[in-house]
């Protein structure tokens, strides 16, 4: 069904909306969300959607061979959102949602299983899925919250889907492209390597320097921010961070929280009020009320670099 919904009547990004609304049963929120949105904007996308098809009487049936190629992308990226959606979900107290990523699991199987869609965009999705499922038990404590990656028992990661996940990585690889699907893959295969490797976060860095070029999103340059701290050290990651400048976004101010907890106990704990104030979830402000409350005891380290 979802190459049913996704008809290229419509633009691709509402095509996605329209999925994962109709078929994923997302809220508007969610999708907004996935989008980097607003509610009202997604709402407005999928009533103009709605009536298109309407007015053209376009029928939303299973597409021949040729059209399933032509709308193949647009179901990876569904799959791809719904995905995300699951791992961290930004609009739901729930912050880690297995059902949904095994829900978006099972829809990348379908895929690879038929010869016509079984290419190196849903190989490289898959391993990425893969790596990341690998890490869903250790990312969430018992009460719900999430445990953040330097905090996480790695005895705990499915070591079968860090094998699956290669496994997929290497046949992405057969076909001498690389998709972003494939530079984000290659990301989650080196967070499941060994912080003793001592090649792991330079080439995280370098990745992330790649995937940026193709995907200039705030988030992107978030994560690249945490794996340049790994590589310069925490002062030159400051000074890095504070460029994006992206003041609306509460994992901007997380971040930064971090980066000066060993330095700077005021702005770490001021960074995370501004964070507490922006975030949407019980969940999360739970996790970042804690974390404010340590810091009246905390005792910062002169290892500024640390």
């Amino acid at each position: 069904m979802l190459f049913a919904v996704c008809h290229p009547s419509v633009s691709a990004e509402a095509q996605i909306c329209l999925a994962l609304r109709i078929l994923c049963g997302l809220g508007l929120n969610e999708i907004a969300d996935a989008f980097l949105s607003n509610k009202e904007t997604i709402h407005k996308r999928l009533q103009r959607a709605k009536e298109k098809l309407y007015a053209e009487n376009i029928k939303i049936e299973i597409p021949d061979n040729k059209e399933i190629n032509e709308r193949l992308n647009t179901v990876i990226k569904t799959i791809y959102l719904l995905f995300s959606e699951g791992y961290y979900s930004e609009s739901n107290n729930s912050i880690v949602r297995k059902d949904l990523c095994i829900e978006a699991l099972n829809l990348a199987y379908l895929l690879l299983d038929n010869p016509l869609t079984n290419n190196h965009a849903t190989n490289a999705l898959m391993s990425l899925m893969c790596f990341h499922t690998s890490r869903l038990e250790a990312r969430q404590s018992e009460n719900g919250n999430i445990v953040l990656y330097d905090d996480q028992d790695r005895t705990l990661w499915d070591t079968e889907f860090i094998e699956k996940g290669f496994h997929y990585l290497q046949q992405a690889s057969k076909w001498g492209i690389t998709s972003t699907y494939y530079v984000e893959a290659s990301i989650a295969y080196w967070h499941t390597v060994d912080n003793s490797n001592p090649d792991k976060w330079t080439s995280i860095l370098k990745l992330y320097d790649v995937l940026l070029s193709a995907n200039n999103s705030p988030i992107v340059a978030l994560n690249r921010i945490w794996a340049f701290s790994k590589v310069y050290g925490n002062l030159s990651a400051i000074e890095e961070a504070e460029k994006l400048d992206l003041k609306t976004n509460h994992f901007y101010f997380i971040l930064l929280a971090e980066l000066y907890k060993n330095t700077d106990t005021n702005k770490t704990s001021e960074y995370l009020a501004r964070a507490l104030h922006l975030c949407k979830t019980d969940t999360e402000k739970e996790m970042i009320q804690k974390q404010i409350s340590k810091l009246k005891t905390y005792r910062p380290t002169k290892r500024a670099n640390s």
